[in-house]
């Protein structure tokens, strides 16, 4: 009895391990791939960036799936899934519709989003497989941030799979109080927008180290003090106690700074430092999208969807008055009716774009900005880069111990 005892406790205990084994390989294999949304201002290193996350998940074994949106970008450094590219013709769609490059952008995005429901099917067919699915932007952050298109590709994605919006900023350009604080206010407005997870890359930090940018971003005393060596028109009136600037960087900036809503990373992307620090705070956003904002995003879907259904069964009643005078319709007439509707709309609605490779056309046109103007932002910049260099020496003089 004693040794039958043991052998029924033995296979309660293979069989309790068999279906915590079931349980962890069906949760995994339901677990669906992080979406990376790269944003940030022009020249900031977003597609250097997404080549060199890319190269590291290669290497490690976990390949990406990689969407390129910019529809202008002459050449992709990294391997692409999907190419807006090939399915857009950018330079055509400038001609076409007599659009500059910027209006370009947006219409090619736009185009693009009326058909991202395929690529929606792709990633459907690939997240068992993948573990990270990236986005690299046009390098004109308003172009998407700020468009329907922009909204619809954001929300489509966050409501199917976490999502991540990640905001690159140049480190080195940053070191201008002034530009670091326009920097800030920008990624708060897209945080606020986008309503999603968010993580800020301060990115080439083989130039500049970005520690500074974080001792600002978590004590507004240091930078006020930075703030008050400028010499610039702009930095004068941000000082003032009443200027917007200083009244808005405080409310918005600072509480961000908890870190429970914003996460802060240095990156290199040449050098390829603080990518292993990156994924683990893309981690940490994916378990707050799971936590905070899964919830919202599907009561949101599910609106949409009853939403939609009230709209259908409303066409089916007015179908049912209209073509029956009064009577109501069988269920194959509204079925029928409602095909024929739904194809008519397909019909109406078709669109034939051309591939955007190998295009040999004239260039981009000028953005009007001229050779001196250029040489006056240098200037600028050179001055704030070498009044950061003092501070910087100074601050390294103060801490060092009195001489004995």
């Amino acid at each position: 009895m004693a040794a039958a005892s043991e052998e029924s406790v033995k296979l309660d205990g293979n069989d309790k391990t068999a279906n915590a084994t079931s349980q962890q390989t069906h949760t995994t294999q339901n677990k669906k791939p992080i979406c990376v949304i790269v944003l940030g201002m022009a020249g900031s290193g977003k597609t250097t960036f997404v080549q060199r996350i890319t190269a590291h998940l290669h290497t490690h074994k976990t390949p990406p799936y990689v969407i390129n949106l910019d529809p202008a970008v002459h050449e992709v450094p990294f391997p692409a899934n999907i190419d807006i590219r090939d399915t857009v013709n950018y330079k055509e769609v400038m001609k076409q519709y007599s659009l500059g490059p910027n209006g370009g952008i947006v219409t090619s995005l736009n185009l693009f989003a009326t058909r991202f429901d395929q690529v929606m099917g792709f990633l459907e067919k690939r997240s068992q497989q993948c573990k990270h699915v990236l986005l690299d932007t046009p390098g004109q952050i308003e172009v998407f941030t700020w468009s329907a298109s922009g909204s619809i590709i954001t929300e489509t994605l966050a409501s199917s799979m976490p999502t991540v919006v990640v905001y690159v900023m140049d480190t080195a350009r940053n070191v201008n109080p002034v530009t670091f604080m326009s920097n800030m206010l920008y990624a708060c407005s897209i945080l606020y927008k986008t309503k999603l997870p968010f993580v800020v890359v301060m990115n080439k930090t083989d130039i500049v180290d970005h520690r500074f940018a974080v001792e600002w971003m978590t004590d507004f005393e240091a930078f006020q003090e930075a703030l008050e060596q400028e010499t610039s028109y702009v930095s004068n009136l941000t000082v003032h106690e009443s200027h917007p600037g200083r009244v808005l960087l405080q409310p918005h900036v600072l509480p961000l700074q908890s870190r429970s809503y914003l996460i802060c990373v240095g990156v290199s992307a040449v050098t390829g430092a603080g990518i292993p620090e990156f994924f683990d705070a893309i981690d940490k956003a994916a378990e707050e999208y799971e936590r905070d904002y899964k919830p919202a995003y599907e009561r949101l879907r599910k609106e949409r969807e009853d939403t939609v259904l009230a709209e259908q069964e409303a066409q089916l009643k007015k179908l049912s008055v209209d073509v029956g005078a009064g009577d109501t319709l069988s269920l194959d007439a509204k079925a029928s009716l409602l095909s024929s509707q739904v194809t008519s709309s397909h019909k109406s609605s078709a669109m034939y774009l051309t591939p955007g490779a190998g295009d040999n056309d004239d260039s981009d046109s000028d953005t009007g900005c001229t050779q001196d103007d250029e040489d006056l932002e240098e200037k600028k910049e050179y001055e704030s880069f070498k009044r950061f260099l003092v501070r910087e020496k100074a601050k390294g003089k103060s801490s060092k111990p009195a001489d004995t």
